[in-house]
Parts: structure tokens; sequence; C-alpha cells
């Protein structure tokens, strides 16, 4: 029998680590549950961006303040996270999507987001190499990227400092006392943190979250080849497609100088092999809007497993109808973004303190198949 916790967290990703690491600060005694690496799965899949969204109030309030958080918790050693302040340019092909920009810079700005509107000749100042005959765009500086599966063990390095631990092995179960593992063990636990992605329906079959598969390609080393994360202003079409797959441009700078090269999605896939087909819509959608990464050396190319739910807002909060069972799931693209805040308003819920932000928006009873879950 592994001694038992106030809280059990199940996962080790960005999101796990954060609500663990937020969760022992509170002096609550905090036990992780891993079955793989510190930092794997879709964190470590992911391209690490910290990003303001806004296609709903409440995905704008949730990133908003994590990006406050994030700027906090990577000042002291930014180098030890790979963080680069870099800033985002949606980029806008044409007199359309420079109505998309304005408006989005309207939403941005109201939420205390500085952001800056870029005619044709700025946006070609900004970024030489994206190909001619774009519109403009819209550049959000208080953006960045970090890695993801440093950014992952330093959080839990810090909740270890402060009295969590550690523990390799695979959860089988789930009930209101805790957990049972693989191998028959069980531990107790006052309250069960369900925080790992994708594999949480395994546990839980009537948690509303679907796989949707996602291919990045890694570059050589190309420094100042671009200088902002770039995204297509289509892209917020494609990122909250319901079914089906799609593609869209995005292309991220590393401090390393080499270039993270996305998106896909895919949806109901649970397999990670690279689909080629896919893979090569991707980069020639790249290419299209930066033609010279057709010239440039690709590394390697990986897929990843987002948790999404139906309404594309993450599930934070308690069970409507498990007993002491808390969620931490259905971040889709935005985990990285929002693992701090996550972390906080969960931390809230379990001790019974003011949430830092609304937190209803965000609470997994909104879905009535966890309210009807016996």
């Amino acid at each position: 029998m592994t001694a038992g916790a106030d809280v059990l967290v199940i996962g080790a990703g960005i999101v796990g680590a954060a609500c663990a690491d937020e969760l022992a600060a509170r002096g609550l005694r905090v036990l992780v549950v891993e079955e793989g690496v510190v930092g794997g799965g879709a964190t470590a899949a992911g391209m690490g961006h910290l990003v303001a969204m806004d296609d709903n109030p409440a995905e704008l309030a949730l990133t908003r303040y994590s990006l406050e958080l994030w700027r906090r918790f990577v000042a002291e050693a930014p180098q030890r996270h790979e963080y680069s302040p870099c800033g985002t340019i949606w980029v806008a092909a044409d007199d359309e999507e420079m109505a998309a920009a304005r408006a989005k810079r309207g939403m941005l700005t109201a939420a205390g987001i500085a952001c800056e509107p870029l005619d044709a000749a700025a946006l070609y100042a900004c970024e030489p190499r994206l190909r001619p005959g774009l519109a403009g765009g819209l550049r959000v500086g208080g953006d960045a990227v970090v890695y993801p599966p440093k950014s992952a063990r330093i959080l839990l390095e810090r909740a270890c400092a402060r009295g969590a631990r550690l523990l390799a092995a695979r959860v089988r179960s789930i009930d209101a006392h805790g957990v049972a593992l693989e191998g028959g063990e069980r531990i107790a636990a006052g309250m069960v943190v369900v925080a790992n992605g994708v594999a949480a329906a395994a546990l839980l079959p009537e948690l509303p979250i679907r796989p949707k598969k996602g291919h990045v390609m890694i570059t050589d080393r190309y420094p100042g080849f671009v200088r902002h994360q770039l995204v297509e202003l289509g892209y917020v079409k494609s990122a909250h497609a319901a079914s089906g797959e799609s593609v869209a441009f995005n292309v991220q700078p590393r401090p390393t100088g080499q270039l993270l090269i996305g998106s896909s999605r895919q949806f109901d896939s649970a397999d990670r092999d690279v689909d080629v087909r896919l893979m090569q819509r991707m980069l020639a959608r790249a290419a299209d809007y930066l033609p010279g990464l057709a010239q440039l050396n690709a590394l390697r190319c990986w897929t990843g497993l987002r948790a999404a739910s139906p309404d594309g807002l993450p599930l934070i909060g308690p069970h409507p109808a498990r007993r002491n069972v808390w969620l931490a799931s259905g971040h889709e693209g935005l985990g990285i973004t929002t693992a701090l805040a996550t972390a906080q308003l969960l931390a809230s819920h379990i001790c019974g303190s003011a949430a830092p932000i609304p937190a209803e928006a965000y609470l997994p009873a909104r879905f009535a198949q966890l309210d009807a879950h016996a």
C-alpha cells in the first residue's frame, strides 16, 4: 500500500504538474501518478505557444490571466524554459481577413491586451520572407513561446520541493476513496484530480472528450528566418472545426534558431503515426505563406493527441456525479497556455477560496452527460 495523500493528481504533463505545484503551495499533501515521462504526451508534442485567444469571452479571460502567470513564472530564469517573447503576428491574406484582424484587435484591446494593426508595408517590415500580396495583419507583442517539457519538469520539481511526491505507475480505476493501480495496489486519497489529457476518457468514459490529432515538423537551425510566431487568420476556422481534418499556416521561431511548423487537426484518431498525406498538405500551406521554407532542411516530424471538449473550453472543477473526483482536462491546443490558470482555478475550488477569474464557464457540470452519470 502506497502512502495516501490529500490530493492525488493523475498525469504529470503541463496541466497536472501545474495543479500539483499550486496545491502543494497551498499546504496540501500531493501525490502525482504518471505512467510515462514527466512532461510527455501532448505536452511534449505541442508547439509551446503562449497566446491570447479570443474565440469567446471565456477563452480570452482564461488565456489572458494565464499569460500573466506565465510571465511571473519564467521571470527569474527564462532560459530554463527556453522562453522567447517573440509575439504573434496574425497574418491577413485579403480584405476579409483584415476585417477579422480589426475585430480581433477590438476584442484584445478591450481585455487590456496590447496589439498593433499592420498594413501590408508594416507586415513586410516585420517579416520580409512572407509571400507577396498579403493584406496585413495584427501583431500581439505579449505572446511568447516556451519548451513545454522543460516547464512541466520545473513545475513538478517545485511541487516536490514543496512536499509533493511522484509515483511512476498506471492508474486502472478511480473511486471516491482513491485509485487502483494496474498491478492491483490501491492508493487512498481524499481527492483525485484527473489531468491526463485524452487518457482521462479511459478512466471516466462519460467525459465529453475526443482526441484531436496534430502534426508538427522541426527544421535545422536558421536564426532570424522569422522573428514572430506567424499564424494565418483562417486558423480559427480550422482549429475549431467539429469534424474531419484541416490544416493551417502556423510557423514558430525557437530560441535555438529552429522553426516549428504546424498545424493540422484530425478528429477521433488515436493513431500516433505520421500521416504523410496530411503532413504534405500542412507543409504546402506553410510554404504558400513562407516560400523560403521549401529550401530548409527538416530534422523530424511527430504527432500528438489533443483532448478536445465539445465547446472548445476545458473542464476545470468537480465532477458533478463522482464524489471527490476533480477534472482538469479538455484543453485541446491551449493546454500549455492555460496550464497555470487552470491550476489556480482548480486549487480555488478545492480549497474553497475566491476564484481569480469567473470560473463558471469551465465547470464540468455544464455537460449534461456528466450530471447523468451515476
